[in-house]
C-alpha cells in the first residue's frame, strides 16, 4: 500500500454519520447495516480532499485492476457495498446510472464508476459482471482479498465490516454508504455522495464533477 494520510475533516464528516440497519427479512437476501449521511446537503464538498483508496484488486474480466493508476485523469466515483444488498447498493447504483446516462456520450466515456465488493467471499468476479451488467456496463466491478479491501476503504474514512451470518441464515454485511468523488484535475476526493442523495442530485453534480467544479 502507498502511504495515505488520513484527512482531519474527513474524519470529522465520518464521526457525523449514524448507523442504520437494513433487514431483507428473507434467509436469500441478506440484511444489510449501513452508515448513512444525515447532513443538510446529499452531496457533501469537503473541507480538504483525500487521496483515493489504494487498491490493487481484480475486475470483473478477472484482470488486474490498479484504481489509482486505471482511474488517473479521469472523474471517478467509488462506492464500497455488495451485490446480495438488499437495498441500499442497487439503489444508489441505479441512482448513478440514471443520472450518467443523462450526459453527453463523452462524458460518459470520461467518467468512472467503480464499485468495490464488501463481500468479496461471495462477489466473485463474476457474480459482480452478472450484478453490474444488469444497471449499467460501463461500471467497474472489483474484488479481492477483504482485509486490503477494508484497508483501502478506511484510508478513505469508509467503514466495512466482514460479513456475518445470523442464527436464522441472514447475512449482515456493515458497509459506509457514501459515494467518493474525485476530480479528474488532481485526482483526490473533493466531494461525497450521501446516502441520501437521488437521481436528482447526481444529475446535478456530475456534469460539473467532470469538470472539476464544486456541485
Amino acid at each position: 500500500m502507498r502511504k495515505r494520510n488520513l484527512i482531519a475533516a474527513g474524519v470529522a464528516l465520518v464521526s457525523a454519520l449514524t448507523l442504520s440497519a437494513c433487514d431483507s427479512g428473507d434467509s436469500d437476501k441478506p440484511a444489510a447495516s449501513v452508515s448513512g449521511g444525515t447532513r443538510s446537503e446529499p452531496i457533501v464538498t469537503l473541507d480538504r480532499p483525500m487521496e483515493k483508496p489504494d487498491l490493487v484488486l481484480t475486475d470483473t474480466e478477472g484482470k488486474k485492476y490498479d484504481l489509482i493508476e486505471q482511474t488517473k485523469g479521469h472523474p471517478t466515483l467509488v462506492y464500497f457495498g455488495y451485490t446480495h444488498c438488499p437495498d441500499v447498493c442497487p439503489l444508489t447504483m441505479n441512482n448513478i446510472d440514471v443520472a450518467m446516462r443523462q450526459l453527453p456520450k463523452a462524458e460518459q466515456d470520461d467518467l468512472r464508476v467503480v464499485f468495490v465488493t464488501s463481500d468479496p467471499e461471495r462477489d466473485t468476479s463474476a457474480a459482480l459482471k452478472k450484478w453490474l451488467g444488469g444497471i449499467n456496463k460501463k461500471f467497474v466491478g472489483l474484488t479481492g482479498s477483504f482485509d486490503t479491501i477494508q484497508a483501502g476503504a478506511r484510508s478513505v474514512n469508509i467503514g466495512i465490516e466482514k460479513p456475518v451470518k445470523k442464527k436464522n441464515g441472514d447475512v449482515v454485511s456493515t458497509h459506509g454508504a457514501q459515494v467518493l468523488l474525485s476530480s479528474p484535475k488532481d485526482d483526490k476526493i473533493h466531494w461525497m455522495g450521501m446516502q441520501d442523495a437521488g437521481v436528482d442530485h447526481y444529475s446535478k453534480a456530475l456534469p460539473k464533477i467532470i469538470k472539476g467544479q464544486n456541485p
